[in-house]
């Protein structure tokens, strides 16, 4: 009996160790407004009275937030919204070291890094908007890192070992009623996730559809987000997983 006791609390303590070696830090990196496409702001604006630039600002401070709440579980967040005077430097100096550009959504039932496309361009963006590429096939925004010291120099301030880049927010309006009015409509987030090593774990698109009575971003955050929110931190567990498994 004793023995079996002793036998138990070992693998309770080898199981500790190893959650506590495993254990991972994430940065959520907010996307740049530029890269914020909506078609629903008139109908925003006329509930809430939000301008153009408080909506994105209340969509990408609650995008942050619902990702760091559904990977809260699973690793500690270091969202670079929670303090905008601390990590602001930080931020401007990340969007200078990355660039975007269009890929083949992946396979997440068999993921692997999208691999640039002959002749690919990067964003084409006038205006301060994206312009969408006429593509047969679905396409996301993918970030890229331009600088090889980026990672280093982020691990090596806040000891984050993961970086979950929010790339673009697109809110379309998807069908129409015998009204005339928006009856559905559909939004997505395209974002790329990074390990410590600057390789390309996960990325792609996640997209959830809202009803056309839901018009203020807090709301939509908490209601339709937040499942966004938790089918990419079951992305990363996955990719993480998979990550470890293989041989150093």
């Amino acid at each position: 009996m004793k023995k079996r006791i002793v036998m138990f609390l070992w693998s309770v303590l080898v199981v500790s160790t190893l959650l506590a070696q495993s254990k991972h830090k994430i940065m959520i990196i907010p996307f740049e407004s530029k890269l914020y496409m909506s078609q629903i702001d008139h109908r925003i604006n006329a509930e809430t009275k939000l301008n153009q630039k408080q909506i994105k600002d209340e969509f990408r401070r609650s995008i942050n937030v619902e990702l760091a709440q559904a990977l809260k579980h699973q690793m500690e967040c270091l969202d670079l919204l929670k303090d905008t005077i601390k990590y602001k430097k930080d931020l401007i100096n990340i969007y200078k070291n990355i660039r975007f550009h269009y890929e083949k959504v992946p396979n997440q039932a068999n993921y692997k890094p999208p691999v640039p496309e002959k002749n690919n361009k990067t964003a084409n963006i006038k205006n301060g908007q994206v312009l969408n590429e006429t593509s047969t096939e679905e396409r996301f925004m993918n970030a890229e890192i331009t600088n090889a010291a980026l990672i280093p120099t982020l691990y090596a301030k806040y000891k984050t070992d993961l970086f979950l880049f929010i790339n673009q927010l697109d809110i379309i309006s998807t069908a129409i009623d015998e009204m005339g009015m928006t009856s559905n409509r559909s939004l997505s987030l395209h974002y790329t996730v990074y390990s410590v090593d600057a390789k390309e774990i996960n990325s792609g698109i996640s997209t959830v559809s809202f009803p056309s009575d839901a018009n203020n971003p807090r709301k939509i955050a908490s209601a339709y987000i937040n499942k966004i929110a938790s089918e990419i931190a079951q992305r990363i567990a996955l990719a993480l997983n998979k990550k470890d498994a293989l041989p150093h």
